[in-house]
């Protein structure tokens, strides 16, 4: 899969140190990560939440933080759409965002 807006990620770990290693390991098994359905993300990462159009809500960090995508499986593309703590992502909306 190709990973779009890693900058995103690396802003987010450089102010929330503990996230650093996880978030990095993410985006290396997402990288190399060859998934065709949300199936295939579950089967990875079975705490994962399968949202509607493509998203998937990480949890990173034993859920202290949350890491929003939107799956493009045809064009095998992740787009990061979001990255903060639980209570940021309490105020969003992870399908609109």
């Amino acid at each position: 899969m190709r990973v779009v807006a890693k900058k995103i990620l690396r802003e987010f770990w450089e102010k929330s140190n503990d996230s650093e290693q996880q978030l990095k390991t993410w985006y290396k098994e997402a990288s190399k990560a060859k998934w065709t359905s949300p199936l295939d993300v579950k089967s990875e990462y079975s705490k994962a939440s399968i949202l509607k159009a493509g998203r998937v809500v990480f949890n990173i960090c034993g859920n202290k933080d949350r890491l929003v995508v939107d799956i493009n499986y045809d064009r095998s593309w992740v787009f990061i759409r979001f990255i903060g703590t639980h209570s940021e992502y309490d105020k969003i909306d992870a399908n609109k965002i």
